[in-house]
Parts: C-alpha cells; sequence; structure tokens
C-alpha cells in the first residue's frame, strides 16, 4: 500500500533545532502527514522519513529558465487570445501584447507567461497555425526588448517549437502533455524546461461532472507519472515544475482540498506552479462575480501558498501579489 508523505510546513521564526529545511527555500518542517487511500492520516516526525523521501523534499530546487527557486516567484500572465476569462482581447497584437509585458516586469513579474489559446471551461480548440501566429510574433519582440525568462502555455508540439525558435524558454503545457504526444518527445529531445500541469479532460468538458477517487491523491498519482515519463524522454527532473491545475476539471471542494495540503507536492521532488488568479472558485468564496474584483482574492490564495513553500504563481495582478509579496516576506522572515 503506498504512502504518501506531506511536509507540514511552517514559516515560524522559532524553528526547532531538529526541523529540516524545505527543498531548499525559505520554510521548514518538524513533521510529516502519512496519508494514504485506505487508512486514516497520521503525523510522524520529519526525521523518520524514509531516506528517498527526505531527500526529495529537503533538496535544493536548481535554477530553471533562470527562476531562483529559493525564493517565491512571480509568473506574470501574457493572454494574446480574444476569448480568454478575465482579460481576452486585451493584449493581442504585438504593440499592445510588449506593452504589458513590460509593464509587468516593472511591477515585479520574474517571468512572462505567453498564451494564445483560451483554456477557460468550454473553450474551443484553437487551430495550431493560428495559435502560431498569435504567440510566435510577440515572443520574438519580448526577447528582442526585455531580458527575461518567456514560456509558452501550450499543449501543441509545432507551437512549442515555433515559441522557442522565437525565444521562448520553457514550455507550459495545461495537459501535462496528454494531448499532443509529439510535444513530450519535442521537450525531451530538446532538453527543455518545462512545466507540467494536471487537468481532468479537455476544457470544452472538463467542468461537465469532475470526480476521483480521491482527489488530491489522484492528481499526485497522475503527475508523478508524468514527470517520470519525461525523465524517460529526456527531461531532467531538476527541470520539471508540477501544477495540480486548480480549475481544470475540478468543484470548489476539489479546489480546497488541494490548496489546503499542496504541500504534498514537494515530495516529487519538483517546484511547484500555482495558476489560481482570478479563478470562478474565487469569485464563489469571495462574494466577485467579476474576474476583475478577485484580486484581493487571488493573492490570498497566493500568499497561503506560498506559506506552504510553493515556488511559482502564475498571476494576472503582478503589482498587487508583488507588493503583498514582499510584504508576506518581511514579516514572515
Amino acid at each position: 500500500m503506498q504512502a504518501y508523505y506531506r511536509p507540514i510546513v511552517q514559516t515560524d521564526p522559532s524553528r526547532p533545532d531538529h526541523a529540516l529545511t524545505l527543498a531548499g527555500g525559505w520554510a521548514w518542517f518538524a513533521e510529516v502527514e502519512v496519508l494514504s487511500r485506505h487508512d486514516a492520516p497520521q503525523r510522524i516526525s520529519a526525521l523518520d522519513l524514509p531516506g528517498e523521501m527526505r531527500d526529495r523534499l529537503t533538496a535544493p530546487r536548481a535554477d530553471i529558465a533562470r527562476l531562483d527557486l529559493s525564493q517565491p516567484q512571480i509568473m506574470g500572465i501574457l493572454n494574446v487570445t480574444p476569448d480568454s476569462f478575465s482579460d481576452g482581447g486585451e493584449h493581442q497584437g504585438i504593440a499592445q501584447a510588449l506593452r504589458h509585458a513590460h509593464a509587468m516586469r516593472d511591477q515585479g513579474a520574474d517571468m512572462i507567461d505567453v498564451g494564445g489559446e483560451s483554456t477557460r471551461p468550454g473553450a474551443e480548440e484553437v487551430e495550431r497555425q493560428a495559435e502560431i501566429e498569435r504567440t510566435a510574433p510577440v515572443i520574438k519582440a519580448i526577447r528582442e526588448e526585455m531580458n527575461v525568462p518567456i514560456s509558452i502555455d501550450t499543449r501543441k508540439q509545432v507551437v512549442a517549437a515555433a515559441a522557442i525558435a522565437a525565444g521562448a524558454d520553457l514550455v507550459n503545457d495545461v495537459s501535462g502533455f496528454t494531448f499532443d504526444d509529439d510535444l513530450l518527445t519535442y521537450v525531451g529531445n530538446q532538453t527543455l524546461p518545462v512545466c507540467v500541469m494536471h487537468s481532468l479532460g479537455d476544457p470544452t468538458t472538463m467542468q461537465d461532472d469532475p470526480n476521483y477517487d480521491a482527489v488530491l491523491l489522484d492528481i499526485y498519482d497522475f503527475l508523478e507519472g508524468q514527470v517520470e515519463a519525461l525523465v524517460a524522454a529526456g527531461v531532467a527532473r531538476d527541470q520539471i515544475m508540477v501544477d495540480p491545475g486548480i480549475g481544470f476539471g475540478k468543484t470548489v471542494q476539489h479546489n480546497l482540498a488541494l490548496l489546503k495540503r499542496i504541500s504534498l507536492f514537494h515530495s516529487l521532488g519538483c517546484p511547484i506552479l500555482l495558476g489560481v488568479s482570478r479563478k470562478k472558485f474565487i469569485g464563489t468564496l469571495g462574494n466577485a462575480p467579476e474576474p476583475r474584483d478577485r484580486v484581493a482574492g487571488s493573492v490570498a490564495v497566493a500568499l497561503a501558498a506560498v506559506a506552504q513553500g510553493v515556488q511559482v504563481l502564475r498571476v494576472h495582478d503582478v503589482f498587487e501579489t508583488r507588493s503583498a509579496l514582499n510584504m508576506w516576506q518581511a514579516v514572515s522572515g
């Protein structure tokens, strides 16, 4: 029977001598919650962890695409789409996209994530050439003017290849490298850094009736399998970020279950990326029907995740997130 090990993460300045540093970063843990599919959770001392799991949880995370993962990092969202749920149509065209990229960088973004296909619930697939035409010229323009890491948010190999040729550094696949088999082969052959996300089905159907046996463990198992597949294809394990995919085939309760125990994913030995910015569950719980009114709720969830050691925050509102993160770091030490 498989056991799952979740560090109970702390940032308190009063740290016991036997505590372990989490992932070489800003947080620590002295206890671990042991989860399984059949038994009640148990707490054990971090000193009682199996050796391999202790190494996974404590090993410093390598830089990925020039991101220093010993500190929280902000990925700014640049949607060059007409129909994204929050900012569709606002940043189409090279001039508008470049202006927004500069603004996010000035506000504190550590990476720019360029996407040319909306993956909101109910969104239809975008034809490959159209997605290339939306993203590659924008990436080329950013690369020519800015020394900032760039990720391409795509499920498709030809789109990723065009983006990398234009200057992108990382491939961020919301399908977890299950939509296009050629994409997994490509990133392996090119030894590219990647982010692998969990999604239940396609955007067109993912919110119809999402069901899991045990949402936290099911998604952990999926990500573990995809990390192993990427490593087998040629991607270095320390160049893989994992994302539990909040809102992608999940109910409000699924999202909350993942966020409450998101530190479990540190035991994959990879940095964690979290994308909750302006999502519907924040509107539901935060009484904010309009996406633009969900900034406060988005920042609150982001800080709660950083307190669990999450390394990368994917956000629309860079200034607000950076300001809040600076204050959180100041008071948490």
